[in-house]
């Protein structure tokens, strides 16, 4: 009963996706197995054989492909399994770059940081003061701070569709940021700023704006001088427009019912994250995640009087577990700090313990990576690691 409470703890924490329920699917390609890399002794050391049923069997209903990496001061643990696409089934590519989806927020987040240790932004000052215009006269002062952590009470901005159907539709289709922000604005601010935290991508769209409008520079120019560069992730890129992943990927799929009851998979791999900006359109890698975590958490990208901001939770707010770019989260006595991401195709996860004990980063090929709930195949992975 205690294993059952800490994977339905595990799963409703790490926001992750879920298709709804079990699908027929076609014939896949024999399961290519999973290749760990050899793992360090450690009494508190990753589970490798948990690891490495977590990923067996892929491709499966739930995902085709899935590549994690487990490490810390504890051990090391390097596995990958599934097919890079399903029509050859060849292996799936152990080094692949994918979606990273919302993990870009934590880049986000660290380049709105470093431009605070720098003097260049002040984290209690209105973001209206840096984007006059920006929002309507309905909206209260928002701080920096308020859009690091979730709290600003601006809504949801608009896309191209709210169904996969819809969205699939317009995948080549370019909706900019500042149109996405522009629809926020009009819809009025949704609760007080300060009063409450409601997670949403487009506090880190306007983020991004900010860093622009600050740096003088693109987001993407501006995030790699700032984080990627002295991280050394040199797989890790922002596409703009451009639907292809570069490089080698593998490729994403998403599970499809058609009217007769039967499941398609659909090759989402190409589509126009223009949207998603500086809230979810990073392309990287399992390797170069890593490097992030560690380099960030190490204090070695900001400072650490500003790095506390990552590690400190909005106060008295309920319930409330973002912080700036991060999320909290507590298992087995130990405290870890990640950011989840989703995109059609894949989902994405960064966690680590403050102290780097244990670190966490995988990618999914999920199925349905923007269902509800977590999936299985994630859950398995992070049930596995995160001990």
């Amino acid at each position: 009963m205690r294993a059952r409470r800490r994977t339905v703890a595990l799963a409703a924490s790490l926001v992750l996706a879920l298709g709804a329920g079990p699908l027929a699917v076609p014939a896949f390609a024999s399961p290519a197995p999973a290749s760990p890399a050899p793992t360090e002794p450690h009494p508190d050391g990753p589970d490798a054989r948990a690891l490495r049923e977590a990923v067996a069997g892929l491709p499966d209903a739930d995902a085709t492909a899935a590549l994690v990496r487990v490490g810390g001061t504890d051990g090391a643990w390097r596995g990958s399994a599934g097919v890079h696409d399903l029509a050859s089934g060849r292996p799936a590519d152990p080094h692949a770059r994918f979606r990273a989806g919302s993990v870009t927020k934590v880049v986000t987040a660290a380049a709105v940081l470093k431009l605070a240790a720098r003097g260049e932004i002040d984290l209690n000052r209105p973001v209206q003061h840096y984007l006059p215009g920006l929002l309507g006269r309905d909206f209260r002062p928002v701080t920096v701070r308020q859009l690091l952590n979730h709290t600003s009470g601006i809504p949801a901005g608009d896309g191209l569709g709210d169904t996969f159907a819809e969205l699939y539709a317009h995948r080549f289709d370019t909706l900019t940021p500042q149109a996405v922000v522009a629809s926020a604005a009009a819809k009025g601010p949704e609760f007080r700023p300060g009063r409450k935290q409601h997670y949403l991508n487009i506090n880190y769209t306007i983020l991004g704006l900010l860093i622009e409008k600050v740096t003088g520079r693109p987001y993407a120019s501006a995030a790699t001088a700032l984080v990627l560069a002295p991280a050394e992730m040199r797989d890790t890129y922002f596409p703009g427009t451009d639907p292809r992943i570069a490089g080698p990927h593998n490729h994403g799929y998403q599970a499809v019912r058609k009217a007769d009851g039967t499941t398609d998979l659909v090759d989402v791999t190409e589509w126009n994250q223009a949207d998603r900006f500086a809230a979810g359109d990073m392309i990287s890698t399992t390797a170069d995640l890593e490097r992030l975590l560690t380099s960030l958490f190490g204090g070695r990208i900001v400072p650490r009087p500003q790095l506390r901001e990552m590690f400190t939770l909005p106060a008295r707010i309920e319930g409330a577990t973002y912080s700036a770019g991060l999320q909290r989260f507590e298992n087995g006595g130990r405290i870890y700090w990640l950011k989840t991401g989703g995109r059609y195709g894949y989902n994405a996860i960064v966690a680590g313990t403050r102290d780097l004990d244990r670190t966490l980063v995988y990618s999914v090929n999920t199925t349905d990576a923007k269902g509800e709930g977590m999936n299985p195949v994630a859950e398995r992975i992070a049930l596995a690691a995160l001990r």
